[in-house]
């Protein structure tokens, strides 16, 4: 089978939940799954349920903090540790599907560099579905995806004051 590149930004919610919904297709399929969390730390619905199939493995490479500015330094070299496993990852070919959740992220935060990313992009095997998440995804990765997907708010309850609920958003 040929992997292609799939992006999943924009502002709108839907970008996790999309990702997540394809691992749990893949894996059902048979697939093996690899998933690196960028910015995550700490256990989340999705770790919980994904944690139950053998075929799905998931990692967090952050400190579980918002980043507003400048990443701390532990941000950074945890980040760090998870672009060195995704190289090794897509190296290795042992996964039909890759996900780096928050890669667009992690580029606006200068945790990892835009040309890392595009990096990943260019080392995936041909039989591998590369699929990366998060806002602000730049124009070369854009560009360079075979599948781009935007997400646009048009109405979240969050502007009523809604905080996220578990099972829904987190």
């Amino acid at each position: 089978m040929k992997g292609y590149i799939q992006v999943y930004t924009g502002k709108g919610k839907g970008k996790t939940t999309a990702c997540l919904g394809l691992a749990v297709r893949a894996a059902g399929a048979g697939l093996k799954v690899y998933i690196a969390q960028f910015l995550k730390n700490g256990e989340y619905s999705e770790t919980k349920a994904l944690s139950r199939f053998e075929n799905i493995t998931i990692e967090q490479f952050g400190m579980g903090k918002f980043v507003r500015g400048c990443p701390s330094e532990e941000e950074i070299a945890a980040g760090k540790a998870g672009y060195k496993k995704l190289c090794d990852i897509l190296k290795e070919a042992k996964h039909d599907v890759v996900i780096v959740e928050e890669g667009n992220v992690a580029v606006m935060c200068n945790i990892i560099s835009e040309k890392e990313l595009l990096d990943l992009m260019d080392m995936k095997p041909d039989t591998v579905e590369l699929v990366i998440t998060g806002r602000g995804a730049t124009k070369a990765v854009l560009e360079k995806a075979d599948l781009v997907t935007e997400m646009q708010e048009i109405k979240h309850y969050y502007q009523k004051g809604v905080s996220a609920r578990i099972g829904i958003e987190k």
